[in-house]
């Protein structure tokens, strides 16, 4: 009995032994590999690589990076590097790949203008494992961006976006209605996530009921929490769960998709009313759009933005927050809208201070110089907004809270980036826009309110979160 019970006992641990096994393995492997790749590995002249350094085998600096955005100060990875190396462009190991962190106004520029001349969009594993079907992962990041820019156009345009702000206004209302109003103290941060969530899911798939927005929403914070993870696949990782969450999701969203076919062709349908039904009169077949959807749809439109505006815009300068001639109440029109410049101006400040995403990945394609270094094809290239945002050389007192940084001319160009910037610029930039001003709006013209922990700290796992979700004690304002 005892040896049966010490065999069963051996043979529950010999999954995680054989993990252990494997991981040693590789280690050494990625090691060997890691310093042959290192020292020029195939002869020849040694190019003029950007200074910096790779960290660990295989995991390179990305435990540095998650550290210091865990502990709020993301800008810190980079201001370290471009101290010690230079202040253009610094190597650096991500996610497994050498990578060159481009910094700058001049550096993003770089990046933005030389799409599919140097770079050419790039996605990290941990992003297409966790986000898109295994079968279409090879596909090329070029192609899928092509694509999904190729139907986001139209349905993003000035005269789609306009018949947007009725249902944006009135979801925000019920929102507050039914999340705000039966109570003394809310957290901010969960209440404006979900909301932001539920208005992309009504929008782009026409989903509406709770409990089945709800079942996209819990697999799909699974799956974002791991995209900035490093892709090793064992139980109990983040990347493991958020592989798992982002299987979930495509599965729910493939019946959904399909769902939504069958009606169209059911009823002839020629117009279309959200996101999916563009895509699908567009001919994409359903596991391109559930790609579509799941690995950049959703995340580019709920990626926090407004929970992230959140933070600090709804806490200052808001004595200065004008809304014309409107009351609460009142629904909101395009030219309502129009003329919230000001309270634009905040949400950018905002935005420069804690911007909603860290920035954006390319692939060299042909080896080509910058600043004096040479970047060798197939590297990766990163442009961060923490290299300009809080850089003192394009925003002075730079963490000073200050939208009057916005007026006018604004900021140099290319310094402020939290949409990206050039012919890549997130096509959803107005979308975001609108659901941020009508956001505002609706909660300034029904509470007024009071921060409870002024000192609360704020981690970046990708974007912004406040450690206790942002309470606040609210009181309903008399009309």
């Amino acid at each position: 009995m005892k040896l049966a019970a010490a065999m069963d006992a051996f043979d529950s641990l010999m999954p995680y032994l054989l993990h252990l096994v494997l991981l040693y393995i590789s280690a050494g492997l990625f090691y060997f590999l890691y310093k042959h790749k290192s020292s020029g590995g195939g002869g020849g002249a040694t190019p003029n690589l950007p200074p910096g350094k790779n960290g660990l085998p295989y995991i390179g600096e990305t435990l540095d990076f998650v550290l210091a955005s865990r502990r709020g100060t993301p800008e810190k990875f980079v201001t370290d590097r471009t101290t010690k190396y230079s202040p253009d462009v610094f190597r650096t190991s991500l996610l497994g790949e050498d990578m060159a962190v481009f910094c700058g106004a001049a550096g993003n520029k770089f990046l933005f203008s030389g799409q599919n001349k140097y770079v050419t969009s790039w996605w990290p594993d941990s992003i297409k494992k966790a986000l898109m079907d295994p079968s279409s992962v090879d596909n090329s990041s070029k192609e899928e961006s092509t694509k999904l820019r190729a139907c986001l156009p139209p349905f993003l345009k000035p005269e789609s976006l306009q018949h947007f702000i009725p249902v944006m206004d009135i979801m925000a209302k019920e929102r507050l209605n039914q999340h705000w109003s039966p109570y003394n103290e809310v957290q901010v941060f969960p209440l404006s996530k979900k909301y932001t969530f539920a208005l992309a899911c009504r929008l782009f798939m026409s989903v509406t009921d709770d409990s089945e927005i709800e079942n996209f929403a819990k697999p799909f914070a699974l799956a974002t929490a791991g995209l900035m993870s490093v892709p090793i696949d064992l139980p109990g990782t983040t990347f493991n769960r958020a592989v798992k969450a982002g299987r979930l999701i495509r599965q729910r969203l493939l019946a959904l998709i399909t769902k939504k076919k069958n009606e169209t062709l059911e009823k002839g349908k020629t117009v279309a009313s959200d996101l999916v039904d563009c895509m699908l009169m567009d001919g994409m077949t359903e596991v391109e759009i559930g790609n579509k959807i799941v690995g950049s749809s959703l995340p580019a439109m709920t990626q926090q933005v407004l929970p992230s505006l959140s933070l600090l815009a709804i806490f200052r300068i808001i004595l200065k927050y004008i809304t014309g001639s409107l009351k609460a109440g009142e629904p909101l029109r395009w030219e309502d809208i129009q003329k919230m410049k000001y309270t634009w101006c905040v949400a950018c400040e905002v935005m420069r201070l804690a911007p909603p995403a860290n920035g954006s990945f390319r692939e060299a394609i042909t080896d080509f110089a910058y600043a004096g270094y040479t970047i060798p094809k197939g590297w990766k290239a990163f442009w961060m907004v923490h290299t300009t945002h809080k850089n003192p050389k394009y925003f002075p007192d730079q963490e000073r809270f200050d939208p009057s940084r916005f007026e006018g001319n604004g900021p140099t160009p290319y310094s402020f980036v939290p949409f990206g910037g050039g012919p890549r610029m997130c096509p959803g930039k107005e979308y975001a826009r609108l659901e941020i001003l009508t956001f505002i709006h609706n909660l300034l013209t029904t509470f007024k309110w009071v921060k409870l922990n002024p000192s609360e700290k704020i981690s970046y796992i990708p974007s912004p979160i406040p450690k206790e979700g942002l309470p606040i004690k609210i009181q309903p304002l008399l009309n």
